[in-house]
Protein backbone atom coordinates (compact mmCIF):
# COMPACT_ATOMS: atom_id res chain seq x y z
CA UNK A 1 0.00 0.00 0.00
CA UNK A 2 1.60 3.47 -0.91
CA UNK A 3 2.28 6.00 1.73
CA UNK A 4 -0.68 8.68 1.50
CA UNK A 5 0.80 12.14 0.59
CA UNK A 6 -0.07 15.26 3.02
CA UNK A 7 -1.93 17.79 0.86
CA UNK A 8 -0.13 20.53 -0.80
CA UNK A 9 -0.97 23.66 0.86
CA UNK A 10 0.65 25.79 -0.52
CA UNK A 11 3.01 26.08 2.41
CA UNK A 12 5.86 24.46 3.37
CA UNK A 13 6.90 24.79 7.14
CA UNK A 14 9.96 25.12 8.52
CA UNK A 15 11.62 22.43 10.98
CA UNK A 16 11.54 25.01 12.99
CA UNK A 17 7.87 25.30 12.58
CA UNK A 18 7.77 21.39 12.43
CA UNK A 19 9.82 20.94 15.97
CA UNK A 20 7.47 24.13 17.51
CA UNK A 21 4.53 21.72 16.92
CA UNK A 22 5.61 18.55 18.29
CA UNK A 23 7.30 20.71 21.74
CA UNK A 24 3.67 22.10 22.08
CA UNK A 25 2.03 18.55 21.90
CA UNK A 26 4.92 17.36 24.40
CA UNK A 27 4.08 19.96 27.01
CA UNK A 28 0.20 19.48 26.44
CA UNK A 29 0.91 15.77 26.95
CA UNK A 30 3.12 16.50 29.74
CA UNK A 31 0.07 18.66 30.97
CA UNK A 32 -2.47 15.47 30.54
CA UNK A 33 -0.45 12.71 32.11
CA UNK A 34 -0.13 15.37 35.32
CA UNK A 35 -3.81 16.04 34.88
CA UNK A 36 -2.86 19.37 35.42
CA UNK A 37 -6.33 20.63 33.40
CA UNK A 38 -5.95 24.18 34.14
CA UNK A 39 -2.38 23.56 32.43
CA UNK A 40 -4.23 22.27 29.30
CA UNK A 41 -6.65 25.10 29.22
CA UNK A 42 -3.66 27.83 29.34
CA UNK A 43 -3.12 26.13 25.95
CA UNK A 44 -6.37 26.53 24.73
CA UNK A 45 -8.33 29.34 22.65
CA UNK A 46 -11.72 30.28 24.06
CA UNK A 47 -14.34 29.87 23.07
CA UNK A 48 -12.65 25.92 22.21
CA UNK A 49 -14.74 24.61 18.88
CA UNK A 50 -15.11 20.48 19.50
CA UNK A 51 -16.49 18.68 16.20
CA UNK A 52 -17.83 15.06 16.87
CA UNK A 53 -20.10 12.19 16.07
CA UNK A 54 -23.21 11.07 18.30
CA UNK A 55 -23.73 7.35 18.70
CA UNK A 56 -27.25 8.39 16.26
CA UNK A 57 -24.31 8.59 13.50
CA UNK A 58 -24.76 12.49 13.18
CA UNK A 59 -22.00 15.20 13.35
CA UNK A 60 -22.05 17.34 16.73
CA UNK A 61 -20.25 20.22 17.62
CA UNK A 62 -20.42 22.82 20.05
CA UNK A 63 -18.61 25.55 21.93
CA UNK A 64 -17.15 25.91 25.06
CA UNK A 65 -15.95 28.23 27.70
CA UNK A 66 -12.86 27.37 29.63
CA UNK A 67 -15.03 26.29 32.69
CA UNK A 68 -16.46 23.63 30.97
CA UNK A 69 -13.47 22.33 29.35
CA UNK A 70 -12.15 22.22 32.99
CA UNK A 71 -14.88 20.44 34.07
CA UNK A 72 -15.39 18.03 31.28
CA UNK A 73 -11.75 17.25 31.28
CA UNK A 74 -11.43 16.52 34.83
CA UNK A 75 -14.09 13.98 34.90
CA UNK A 76 -12.82 12.75 31.92
CA UNK A 77 -9.25 12.50 33.05
CA UNK A 78 -10.57 11.32 36.31
CA UNK A 79 -9.07 11.33 40.31
CA UNK A 80 -5.41 10.86 39.18
CA UNK A 81 -5.63 7.11 41.30
CA UNK A 82 -4.22 5.49 37.70
CA UNK A 83 -1.36 7.19 35.67
CA UNK A 84 -1.43 8.25 32.60
CA UNK A 85 1.02 7.87 29.59
CA UNK A 86 0.42 8.66 25.77
CA UNK A 87 2.92 7.59 22.92
CA UNK A 88 1.32 9.67 20.07
CA UNK A 89 2.19 10.24 16.13
CA UNK A 90 1.35 13.31 15.03
CA UNK A 91 1.19 14.37 11.31
CA UNK A 92 1.18 18.29 11.15
CA UNK A 93 -0.74 19.91 8.18
CA UNK A 94 0.42 23.44 8.28
CA UNK A 95 -2.04 25.91 6.11
CA UNK A 96 0.33 28.98 6.86
CA UNK A 97 2.77 29.91 9.31
CA UNK A 98 -0.08 30.42 11.52
CA UNK A 99 -2.44 27.46 11.25
CA UNK A 100 -2.10 23.54 11.47
CA UNK A 101 -4.11 21.01 11.47
CA UNK A 102 -2.28 18.15 13.47
CA UNK A 103 -3.68 14.68 12.98
CA UNK A 104 -2.85 11.95 15.66
CA UNK A 105 -2.78 8.81 16.43
CA UNK A 106 -2.04 7.75 20.34
CA UNK A 107 -2.41 4.90 22.93
CA UNK A 108 -3.58 6.38 26.08
CA UNK A 109 -2.66 4.22 29.10
CA UNK A 110 -4.50 4.51 32.24
CA UNK A 111 -3.86 2.07 34.80
CA UNK A 112 -3.96 -0.91 33.02
CA UNK A 113 -6.19 -0.29 30.01
CA UNK A 114 -5.10 1.14 27.39
CA UNK A 115 -7.47 3.12 24.26
CA UNK A 116 -6.63 3.86 20.68
CA UNK A 117 -7.29 7.36 19.74
CA UNK A 118 -7.10 8.74 16.31
CA UNK A 119 -8.58 12.84 16.55
CA UNK A 120 -7.07 15.80 14.70
CA UNK A 121 -6.55 19.41 16.09
CA UNK A 122 -6.67 22.55 14.85
CA UNK A 123 -4.07 24.64 15.88
CA UNK A 124 -3.18 28.58 15.60
CA UNK A 125 -0.39 31.04 16.61
CA UNK A 126 -0.94 33.55 18.94
CA UNK A 127 2.34 36.36 19.68
CA UNK A 128 4.32 33.40 18.91
CA UNK A 129 2.64 30.27 20.80
CA UNK A 130 0.68 27.60 19.78
CA UNK A 131 -2.45 26.83 20.85
CA UNK A 132 -4.94 24.53 20.22
CA UNK A 133 -8.60 26.57 18.77
CA UNK A 134 -10.64 23.38 17.68
CA UNK A 135 -10.58 19.76 19.08
CA UNK A 136 -12.32 16.89 16.50
CA UNK A 137 -12.75 13.07 17.36
CA UNK A 138 -15.15 10.74 16.63
CA UNK A 139 -17.48 9.49 19.63
CA UNK A 140 -17.73 12.24 21.93
CA UNK A 141 -21.09 13.73 19.95
CA UNK A 142 -23.41 12.79 23.12
CA UNK A 143 -21.33 14.58 25.51
CA UNK A 144 -21.15 17.67 23.17
CA UNK A 145 -24.62 19.13 24.54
Amino acid sequence: MPVPRLPDTGYTPTPGELASIQAWFAEYDAAGARRDIERMADMAVFPLNLVSDDSAGNGASAQWDRARFVATMTQVMGDGSDAIAFESTRTPVFLGPAMAVVFTDSLMTMGDTTQRLRYADILIKRDGVWAFQTMLQGGWGDNLG
